[in-house]
């Protein structure tokens, strides 16, 4: 089984994104671009919350249970739960970086995507 990815290697791959900041949420580290979270640990320190398009979250679940779900408390909202003990890096680094897209504003993600 792989390891379970570290706080440090996620605040590793949400700082390295144009004008990702950390700060907390719910009392619990997190990941916000120009003061808006993208995001954040979960209390118990298993899972990420992480902004997720509602359209591909249903199809992420479905093709990694062990990896991805949601809770009741989410249903309405877009975000997903990325457990850190089944999440590959390369996987983790996408779902990031998708979520500072989505919550980056257009300006800044049309500077990231010009290199």
């Amino acid at each position: 089984m792989a390891r379970r990815i570290t706080l440090d290697q996620v605040r590793r791959i949400a700082l390295s994104l144009p004008e990702a900041e950390e700060g907390t949420s719910y009392g619990t580290p997190a990941f916000k671009v120009r003061g808006k979270l993208f995001v954040r640990l979960r209390p118990e320190g298993e899972l990420l919350v992480v902004k997720v398009d509602r359209d591909e979250r249903a199809a992420l679940i479905t093709s990694a249970p062990d990896i991805y779900s949601v809770t009741d408390h989410y249903r309405n909202y877009p975000w997903i739960l990325v457990s850190l003990a089944n999440v590959s890096i390369a996987e983790l680094e996408e779902r990031v970086t998708d979520a500072w897209r989505m919550t980056a504003p257009a300006k800044l993600r049309a500077q990231f995507d010009a290199g």
